[in-house]
């Protein structure tokens, strides 16, 4: 009688949750997801709960394979030499091989008064703190959003349409990932919404207080709530358990996604740094990078030689307040081009991500196997060599 194959998935992103759906493909397999939550976050939707538009909790059992155990409880540890992880309930839980998924989160700003003063909305618990804030506070006062990426630009454009008073500091320039011409319009967009957008190379924010954020320049800008979106941080679980990361904390693989320590640890998502160049955090990657990362362990148990990632993108859609978004649209190998999507397509296009996402995991869960990506970069390998050769 052939023995069961444990397989641990550490964090239930869409990563994680897609990684531990596709695993089912074969009945020889058992799937623990270890999560903290009960409940499976909905990360792009974070803005709308920080806004009060919409909700970023989904059920498990709405996107989670019903041979996935899932086991709330929080990483604490990872033996690799032992294969089990320790968790902070106090017991362990052993493993044949283990998705490191944990995500990310956000950033230690570092700055003086941060930490008392600016609220994060990475996670699910900081996005409802931060609504329970603005709940109490009277849409006249002005609030400061810190950092002009993607998420910073959807939270403010959510809190100005509903008629808030909203400033948006870039550090330096509106959203650096957007082409030059299509940056011109997310100006404008923000313009029309009344969002107060502080740019330049005195942008930076050097202090918080209670009641306002102090720029490089010597500026101080108003603020009854700061807002803090620049920059992401990584659980230092694998630091922590003596697995070799990149300078983020990413658990630096190759680029079938295995550890470069153990081969019997793949890595997918936020938390996955292939060959030391990452792809861009987003849902966009963490679907594919989950799919791949079981798709390297169910080749490893086969005895086959697993593949090495083709993930490409098509572009970033970033919401600009209630039903409008602009997709901007680049090369598969992730750069920017000087064309966008606005109007009701965009707005369409984005509204459709957020069931969409949820409708792919569960579709992997009913389906294992089934997932398969359109956008794939071919240029990478070319990079890699490129690299190398410097």
């Amino acid at each position: 009688m052939t023995e069961n194959i444990s397989v641990v998935v550490v964090g239930g992103g869409y990563a994680g949750v897609m990684a531990a759906n596709r695993l089912t493909q074969r009945d020889d397999v058992t799937v623990t997801l270890i999560n903290p939550r009960p409940d499976f976050v909905h990360r792009i939707r974070l803005h709308q709960l920080v806004g009060g538009t919409g909700d970023a909790v989904v059920g498990y059992r709405d996107v989670l394979a019903d041979r996935v155990r899932l086991m709330v409880d929080t990483a604490s540890r990872i033996d690799a030499a032992e294969r089990t992880v320790l968790l902070a309930s106090g017991g362990t839980v052993g493993y044949d091989y283990l998705v490191y998924a944990v995500g990310s989160g956000s950033a230690d700003p570092g700055v003086p008064g941060a930490a008392e003063y600016a609220h994060n909305m990475a996670s699910l618990e900081e996005a409802q703190r931060l609504r329970a804030v603005l709940e109490t506070t009277p849409t006249t006062d002005v609030v400061t959003v810190v950092g002009a990426g993607a998420t910073g630009i959807e939270v403010a454009t959510e809190l100005a349409a509903e008629g808030r008073a909203v400033t948006l500091v870039c550090g330096r320039v509106l959203h650096p990932y957007l082409h030059p011409r299509v940056r011109r319009r997310f100006a404008k967009r923000l313009a029309k919404l009344g969002v107060t957008v502080i740019d330049g190379p005195g942008a930076k924010v050097t202090a918080v207080s209670r009641d306002a954020v102090l720029l490089a320049d010597g500026r101080e800008l108003p603020s009854t709530v700061t807002i803090w979106t620049a920059g992401f941080s990584i659980p230092d679980l694998a630091a922590r358990s003596g697995l070799t990361t990149d300078v983020a904390g990413r658990l630096l693989t190759d680029e079938t996604l295995t550890s470069i320590d153990h081969d019997h640890i793949v890595a997918a998502g936020d938390s996955a740094a292939p060959s030391n160049l990452p792809l861009r955090m987003s849902c966009q990657a963490a679907n594919p990078l989950g799919a791949h990362a079981a798709d390297t362990v169910l080749a490893r148990i086969a005895g086959r030689q697993p593949a090495t990632i083709a993930i490409g993108f098509f572009g970033q859609c970033v919401s600009l307040g209630h039903g409008a978004a602009t997709v901007q649209i680049a090369s598969r190998n992730d750069l920017a081009k000087g064309f966008a999507i606005g109007g009701f397509l965009g707005a369409k296009i984005k509204s459709g991500s957020f069931p969409g996402l949820v409708e792919h995991l569960a579709h992997e869960a009913h389906k294992p196997g089934s997932y398969t990506w359109k956008f794939r970069d071919d240029t990478r390998r070319q990079r890699l060599q490129a690299r190398a050769a410097r």
